[in-house]
């Protein structure tokens, strides 16, 4: 930071200044930028010009996160611009960090545990900001520097919880962009690293594992992989444990959206339910952890989106709209919100209601790009909308961008 009378240089620009050239590099104007922070147009404002100074570590890293940086960016001097990421190349590198072996000893000495865990949550807040192709970016090293720094037989917990950690975000970022199959071997290698470990590593690996079964088409193993890691947990579940209760929780909605996926509704209304009592009780916390967010809004978008699955479309867009309605939704990350406007399209659709569908998809593109712009089933549902009737303009130029067309 700067202190009083200290001269800026050319290359060591104050902290907003650096915020501001990232942002219009992005093309994302204040109010853009300012709902996917959580700030207000004019907290942006004050910050690049001076007038408020951005110095808590947890607020920087959520900026960083929006911008596609590393905290220290901001910190330091001027970057250069960010090279355009190209997904299939980054999903390529990806598989090749995955498919490495290196025998032991045959590595070079690669960063310690404690930094690459920051590296980590780096690339989490990314993904929680919805910046996936900056994601995609760092997870090889992250995957190759991981597992160099926690020898096969030597894990310790801080190293098991690094391998855990890695291991998620790339199997929630590669379900995200498609890719299942390898979703499906990074989620399992999760496992395998929090395997004989405490619960609470041992379900988060299992949030992920379930997610990519369910990506998969395999709803009835992701269900039980869900209830399986619910079960290690329920002693663990108290009033003094909110990462505990919200891991609970959050493996219960998997679960449920699992149970819709081949048809069970009793069985995804049962744990839909139990998730709402668990809420009832954590609305008081809120508690975000790596792809861990739980509150009576993510109840309510669970129940949107089992509702969706089981074809209900009248109760899924009811509630939609209360979760979209409720105090929570804008305390969710990016990625979370974008992610289920996408999902709730489907549900607009076929209910005959376009319009609704296309402003879900540009509200969408507005609070996370990448959403849209990367995932498959954004392009999916864009297209569903494209061939559903005339367009509206602003649509029409969203799938202009992506490259689709009404054919």
């Amino acid at each position: 930071m700067t202190g009083p009378g200290r001269q800026h240089t050319g290359t060591e620009s104050p902290i907003g200044r650096r915020m501001a050239e990232l942002r219009a590099r992005r093309g994302m104007s204040q109010q853009v930028f300012a709902d996917r922070i959580g700030k207000s147009k004019s907290w942006v404002d004050k910050v690049e010009r001076g007038v408020r100074t951005l110095d808590r570590l947890s607020v920087i890293e959520t900026v960083a996160g929006a911008l596609g940086v590393a905290p220290h960016v901001l910190l330091a001097g001027r970057t250069a611009p960010a090279p355009a990421t190209d997904v299939g190349a980054g999903v390529e590198r990806v598989r090749a960090a995955l498919a490495r072996h290196d025998a032991p000893g045959s590595a070079p000495v690669g960063p310690p545990v404690r930094q690459l865990d920051d590296q980590a949550g780096y690339a989490w807040t990314a993904y929680r900001n919805g910046h996936h192709p900056q994601v995609l970016r760092m997870l090889p090293d992250l995957l190759v520097d991981s597992r160099h720094a926690c020898p096969a037989g030597l894990v310790d917990p801080p190293a098991a919880d690094l391998l855990v950690r890695v291991h998620r975000l790339t199997a929630q970022t590669l379900v995200k962009l498609g890719e299942a199959n390898l979703a499906w071997l990074a989620a399992d290698r999760a496992m395998m690293a929090a395997a004989r470990g405490e619960p609470l590593r041992a379900g988060l690996a299992a949030v992920s594992l379930a997610q990519a079964l369910r990506a998969l088409r395999r709803g009835r193993l992701a269900t039980a992989a869900a209830l399986t890691a619910v079960h290690r947990l329920d002693p663990a579940v108290s009033e003094d444990d909110p990462p505990a209760l919200a891991l609970t929780g959050t493996l219960l909605i998997e679960a449920a959206l699992a149970a819709a996926s081949h048809g069970d509704t009793a069985t995804a209304h049962d744990l839909t339910e139990r998730a709402a009592r668990l809420a009832t009780r954590h609305e008081q916390y809120d508690h975000q952890h790596d792809g861990i967010a739980f509150g009576p809004t993510a109840v309510e978008l669970a129940r949107a989106l089992t509702a969706t699955r089981l074809g209900d479309h009248h109760r899924a867009v009811a509630a939609h709209r209360r979760a979209t309605e409720h105090d929570g939704w804008q305390r969710l990350p990016a990625e979370t919100r974008a992610a289920h406007l996408i999902d709730i399209t489907r549900a607009h659709l076929d209910l005959g209601d376009r319009h609704a569908a296309g402003r879900a998809l540009l509200t969408a593109d507005r609070i996370a790009p990448a959403e849209t712009r990367t995932r498959p089933a954004a392009r999916t549902a864009l297209t569903a909308v494209l061939r559903s009737g005339p367009t509206p303009a602003d649509v029409a130029r969203l799938a202009a961008t992506i490259g689709l067309t009404r054919a």
